[in-house]
Order: C-alpha cells, then sequence, then structure tokens
C-alpha cells in the first residue's frame, strides 16, 4: 500500500472513530523541495502525525498550523519559500511548497435531554442539520422512535445511565428541554464541569433564577452558571415548540460557527 493510501485509510478509521485529523497535503511544489505536489500527512489532536511533507522546520511549522485548525475548524493554505532562513524560511532547499490544510472533526452530538413537545421538535430539527442525535428521559415512554423517530440514539432511564452509556466530549451540544426545576436540580451537576461545547437550559428568567437558588444550596458556586446558556436560545419571540426549536438551534449553529478565542 503506498503511504497516501495509507493515510487516507487512516483518515476513515479516525472518523469511525471520532477522533479529530487534519489531513495536510502539498498542492503545489516549484524548485528544489523534500516532497512533491500530492504528498500528504496526517496531524492528531495530541499532535502525532503519519507520513510527511518534508520533515524539519516546515513541517513543525505545519504540525503547529493543523493544531490551530482543528481548534478553529477552518481550511488554510500555507505558502513557504525555502532559501533564506536568515529571513525566516524554514528551509534552505531552493524552492517554494504550499500545503493544504483540511480539518475533519467527529461529527457534532446534539444531546437533548426531556423528549416532550420541544425535545422533539429539537431533535428533528437537529437531525435534519446532520447532528449525532442522542436523546434521553427517565420518562421511558417518550425516549423511542415512536415518539422522536429520526434521533440516532434512545436512552430511557434515569440521566447517570445516559451518561455512562453515551459520554460527554468537546463536540457535545447539549439541550436541557425537562419538565421541571427539580429535574435540573438533579442533571445540572452532572454535566456543569464536563467538556460540553454547549449547555442550554429551556425555561423563563424566572425559571432560571430558581433552579440557580437550588444549585446554590446545593454547594455548587455562581461562577459554574457562566457556562449555562439560559433562558436557552436566541430571542426570536419564538412560541411554537417548532420556533422554539428554530432558536434553540440558531444559537448553537451561531455558538459554532463563530471564531473563538485561541
Amino acid at each position: 500500500m503506498s503511504d497516501n493510501l495509507r493515510i487516507v485509510a487512516e483518515l476513515l478509521a479516525a472518523q469511525q472513530t471520532g477522533e479529530p485529523v487534519v489531513l495536510a497535503t502539498i498542492i503545489k511544489a516549484r524548485g528544489s523541495v523534500p516532497r512533491r505536489s500530492g504528498s500528504k500527512m496526517l496531524v492528531y489532536g495530541d499532535g502525532r502525525i503519519s507520513g510527511s511533507v518534508g520533515g524539519g522546520e516546515m513541517e513543525a511549522r505545519v504540525v503547529q498550523e493543523a493544531l490551530l485548525a482543528l481548534k478553529d475548524g477552518r481550511t488554510r493554505i500555507l505558502p513557504y519559500s525555502l532559501v533564506a532562513p536568515d529571513r525566516g524560511d524554514p528551509g534552505v532547499c531552493g524552492g517554494e511548497v504550499e500545503v493544504y490544510l483540511e480539518p475533519y472533526s467527529p461529527q457534532a452530538t446534539l444531546l437533548v435531554v426531556g423528549c416532550g413537545h420541544v425535545g422533539q421538535a429539537v431533535a428533528e430539527l437537529g437531525h435534519f442539520l446532520g447532528y449525532r442525535v442522542v436523546v434521553t428521559d427517565d420518562r421511558e415512554g417518550l425516549a423511542n422512535p415512536d415518539v422522536i423517530p429520526n434521533a440516532d440514539v434512545y436512552l430511557p432511564g434515569s440521566f447517570a445511565d445516559a451518561l455512562a452509556q453515551s459520554p460527554i466530549n468537546p463536540g457535545t451540544y447539549i439541550v436541557l428541554v425537562t419538565r421541571n426545576v427539580l429535574v435540573d436540580r438533579d442533571i445540572v451537576p452532572l454535566i456543569i464541569h464536563s467538556p460540553a461545547a454547549y449547555i442550554g437550559m429551556l425555561g423563563s428568567s424566572r425559571r432560571w433564577a430558581e433552579t440557580k437558588r437550588l444549585l446554590l444550596e446545593d454547594g455548587m458556586s455562581a461562577e459554574d452558571f457562566e457556562r449555562i446558556h439560559a433562558p436557552i436560545g436566541l430571542e426570536i419571540e419564538a412560541e411554537t415548540p417548532q420556533e422554539i426549536a428554530v432558536s434553540i438551534m440558531a444559537e448553537i449553529i451561531k455558538l459554532r460557527r463563530t471564531p473563538q478565542p485561541a
């Protein structure tokens, strides 16, 4: 198997296991350069590499840029001149190369906690938008394909059991659309320190204030609440479950598409 075919196979394997990687490909090469157009390299989130785009200082710079690409999810083209190290060039071969970086992140997961009318609408819209949709509710008659036909994973029962079966990762967006503050009181401590990209909670400002009061009584700090988007969603004067789902998913999309500070 050629190096490029092996790297493509590794890329597919990473996608199947949910491991984020960046594919680096030389798209232009002029003059004397260590690798030619089409040469590929994979860069993993921990800095590991497979393959090579030339080695040395140039490759080290490519790895650093690839790690940045994993953070912001954006492709980029890196031009390098390999002529004069005293002017900052990463080599002396005499040629020029351009390297294209293409980040591959795992499919984002939408974890919908609460399968009432709003939860059903959020799950359906999340599926339409291409998320991996996981639904959970302690009311076992709701978290099932009859109620929510297009979810990917159904986890009826306790939320603690749901977390054990579907751990939260940095690509998880949590939507709490439960039936009351007492349910939220039990769930929030289990997720507040998770690596989730987003935690949103349904309810009015008054409901959120009561939830915070109860959580403070339970020993949670006020700083923890900064992670939670509450009331959930963008303010668009939504009324129906479907409109509320649009406001929630709009807030998540805005968060995902807005470049985050390094």
